[in-house]
């Protein structure tokens, strides 16, 4: 007999409450792995996305300098014609630089030109080219018109080389003219400069750091060298791991004393500080110029005229103490570009607007003039060869596959071939692209494709065709039997039924696969660059045999150039990419919620 008090204990009894405490805790550990888990996913995803939009703000602005710019008739339309063709081969980039040099006559000597220049984009001259080519009658005139700055200064007016810290400044300021010309002796009858000199100090202490870590890297080198040296199998080659160890040490050494006496200098009550390259910069604005401190100390200094003052200093004039949050040799603006920049920007010439023309140009080795809309365009026409040759060349194999074609060992052999195509990395379909279909299509058309969407479609196609196939096969299979009998049953032919029936019941589905498919042939990026669709495009492609790029490959691009206004705009494109992506996810989610039937 069954004993039923064991059962009853077994069931009701400490044993079972324990194992169903056992069991709760259970469920409740593994919903919280699943919150953890999409937690972290979230976190990772914000983390992405802020980091990538954040960037991708500074692409949204550019920068014009509005200036003054007298169109000289001489020197533009010398022959009184008003060809506008004519107006365009006259010398603008010459009158943008007129322009900067009448704001800033004390520039003098070649490098300070060149860094004068640099305040405007290479594009700025081409602009004002364009608009009086539009309008001849300003040929004589002179126009306050709005020139393009260069990356250089947009990227300083956005605080990406550091900022002017201002100090606080109570004391009225003297400069007395030293034996060089344009050179002052700076003093203040407060301790206004204390505060200037504590911030050089801290960069002191930067530079010191720095230099300890080029030296823990030389003392790495000694450890090194001194290990070859002792396993060394010849005496030759000890003697050279051992010299070369030596080197490091010395370089160690060195480099240990030299951070030693920044530490010191840095330390020290008062002091009296060169200011270099290395420091970080000093700046003083009185009486509508700007200097530069060249050494500084808490009761003032020495310092060189960048621009010239207007008026005579004296008591009643006011004045700013500013210093910079890098030194000279770490960011690429300069400090007399920074005054200049600063100068523009008092007088009210500064002007950042929205930056329409990211959305409108092509690309450009120049920052500031590139756009993305030559690979928007060039990504249209790769998708619309791609859409075009594998929607429906993988509906109708699918339609076969599922619907007319025998189970034998062929059709076996088929499906597992697909399934197997649609694993294979992409960088191999650039390859069969590169090796096959570039060369045979080229011969075609009589003329090299290479870069041409025409090609990078083909090559897409052949990679989202199994993605396709099984999306729709999936889709196929999934309309009911009964659909099928019925329709043969009413007296429709196989290819009826097919056709006017299963068809239209999976076209949800099969359009589903075919947009995830396209949507990750749009991301893709290995095989275009195998065919080419890499190369540098300006034009905007007008058809599927114009040389081209796209979006993902103009994103690699631009995050391999050293111009660090490229970062911002590779952020961007990379937005609006995910755009695309994002779109065309949320078309498919709409065309399988708005299909969709149940059965």
């Amino acid at each position: 007999m069954v004993d039923m008090t064991a059962l009853t204990d077994m069931h009701s009894g400490d044993a079972a409450k324990a194992r169903v405490r056992k069991r709760r805790a259970a469920e409740t550990r593994l919903q919280a792995y699943g919150i953890l888990a999409i937690f972290l996913a979230g976190a990772a995803l914000v983390a992405l996305l802020s980091s990538v939009v954040g960037k991708a703000v500074g692409a949204l602005s550019e920068t014009y300098i509005t200036v003054p710019v007298t169109i000289s008739a001489q020197e533009i339309d010398p022959d009184n014609l008003r060809d506008p063709k004519q107006i365009l081969r006259a010398d603008f980039n010459g009158l943008t630089r007129d322009v900067l040099r009448n704001i800033f006559p004390q520039v003098s000597g070649r490098t300070e030109r060149r860094q004068l220049y640099d305040l405007l984009s290479s594009g700025a001259s081409f602009e004002l080219a364009a608009h009086v080519s539009e309008n001849p009658d300003l040929v004589g005139e002179t126009i306050n018109f709005p020139l393009l700055a260069s990356d250089v200064t947009d990227l300083y007016l956005k605080d990406d080389f550091g900022r002017l810290v201002e100090k606080e400044t109570s004391g009225n300021l003297t400069l007395t003219a030293t034996d060089t010309e344009g050179e002052y002796a700076v003093s203040s009858t407060e301790g206004d400069f204390e505060a200037a000199l504590d911030r050089v100090k801290e960069g002191l202490v930067v530079e010191a750091r720095q230099l300890r870590r080029q030296a823990d890297r030389q003392e790495a080198g000694v450890i090194e060298f001194n290990r070859r040296a002792e396993v060394a199998e010849t005496e030759e080659e000890r003697t050279r791991n051992l010299d070369l160890a030596a080197q490091r040490a010395a370089n160690r050494d060195d480099l240990e004393a030299q951070a030693d006496d920044l530490i010191r200098r840095s330390e020290q009550e008062g002091g009296d500080e060169a200011l270099g390259d290395d420091n970080r910069t000093v700046l003083i604005n009185v009486a509508g110029g700007w200097l530069k401190m060249t050494r500084i100390t808490p009761q003032g200094g020495v310092a060189e005229a960048v621009v010239p003052m207007e008026r005579e200093v004296n008591a009643s004039n006011t004045w700013e103490l500013y210093t910079t949050d890098l030194p000279q040799a770490a960011r690429k603006v300069t400090d007399n570009q920074i005054i200049w920049i600063e100068t523009l920007k008092e007088e009210g010439g500064i002007e950042t607007v929205f930056n329409s023309r990211f959305f409108t140009a092509g690309d450009s080795r120049e920052p500031e003039l590139a756009g993305i809309w030559g690979a928007a365009v060039g990504s249209f026409w790769t998708m619309i060869v791609t859409f075009s040759l594998a929607f429906p060349i993988g509906v109708m194999a699918a339609i076969y596959l599922e619907e007319f074609a025998p189970k034998n060992k062929i059709t076996d052999f088929i499906e597992v071939n697909i399934n197997n195509l649609a694993a294979v990395p992409s960088i191999v379909f650039g390859l069969l692209g590169l090796a096959v279909i570039l060369p045979m299509v080229s011969e075609l058309a009589d003329r090299s494709l290479r870069s041409a969407p025409l090609i990078g479609g083909i090559v897409l196609a052949l990679m989202t065709l199994p993605t396709i196939i099984i999306a729709s096969r999936a889709a196929i299979r999934a309309v009911p039997p009964s659909i099928r009998d019925a329709a043969i049953g009413l007296g429709a032919s196989k290819l009826q039924s097919t056709f006017h029936h299963v068809l239209p019941l999976a076209m949800p589905g099969i359009l589903t696969g075919t947009i995830i498919g396209m949507a990750q042939a749009l991301g893709e990026t290995a095989p275009l660059i195998m065919i080419g669709m890499v190369a540098f495009i300006v034009d905007i492609p007008t058809g599927v045999t114009d040389s081209a790029t796209v979006l993902p490959v103009q994103v690699y691009r631009w995050s391999d150039f050293p111009e660090r206004a490229f970062e911002a705009r590779t952020a961007a494109a990379i937005c609006v990419l995910l755009l695309f992506l994002v779109v065309m996810n949320a078309l498919a989610v709409f065309l399988r919620k708005r299909f969709e039937r149940r059965w």
